[in-house]
């Protein structure tokens, strides 16, 4: 099955705790055995078990994609050092202020899209490290693009207020389908509530019927 729906920690914002790109997926050390052999399964990726800034909040403070990883400047030596000799990709830290790399970048192997008067720096890093074209902007008026939205190589999913304008420039700068979405029943920050790459989505646990073939369809994830 492409698709899932899990809780991890009895919350349905697995998003928070999860990161996936389309050749591994981070997870903490401590998640049940089922639950991540689920994921793997869903995902079609190996996973690899460890905490980001001594924390299991990974998909807040991790970004990046199949070529590399962009993490916050107080990320821990043993922690990159195990995700590069493991994983087997290149580990980047950010040394600007803000470390909530998750929520504030939204990207896949192609292009990255950071808010607007983001930090030139931050943009150098994914452009020479993650290999991918940067842009500047809003999704549903909002400057943190990472949380609005989710994308894979083949499409993306967006908050519900995402204007038409921004989808259509969405559309144009990352050469995908952009379709409107909510996960767990209506909540509109989808990257905090799913965790997607090009094969498969995991969606949290309360996400209704619906919404979940909805999420499937738009991901490009059927047939």
């Amino acid at each position: 099955m492409p698709i899932s729906r899990l809780s991890l920690y009895g919350n349905p914002n697995i998003g928070a705790f999860m990161f996936t790109t389309d050749k591994f997926a981070l997870v903490p050390p401590d998640v049940p055995s089922k639950f991540a052999e689920e994921v793997s399964a869903t995902l079609k990726v190996p996973l690899y078990r460890t905490t980001i800034c001594g924390s299991v909040l990974l998909g807040i403070f991790i970004t990046g994609n199949s070529r590399g990883l962009l993490v916050p400047h107080n990320a821990r030596e043993e922690e990159i050092s195990f995700i590069e000799s493991n994983v087997g990709v290149p580990v980047v830290q950010y040394n600007g202020k803000k470390n909530a790399l998750g929520n504030m970048v939204l990207l896949n192997d192609s292009v990255a899209l950071v808010g607007v008067g983001a930090d030139p720096d931050l943009k150098s890093l994914l452009s020479k490290s993650l290999e991918v074209e940067v842009h500047e902007g809003a999704i549903a008026g909002l400057s943190l693009p990472g949380v609005c939205a989710v994308a894979n190589n083949k499409a993306m999913l967006c908050h519900p207020q995402t204007t038409d304008e921004e989808t259509k420039r969405l559309e144009e700068i990352f050469n995908i389908p952009v379709n409107i979405s909510t996960v767990n029943c209506g909540y509109p920050y989808l990257r905090v509530g799913m965790l997607a790459n090009s094969y498969g989505v995991v969606v949290g646990e309360a996400t209704t019927g619906p919404e979940m073939a909805h999420i499937e369809s738009s991901l490009a994830l059927i047939g």
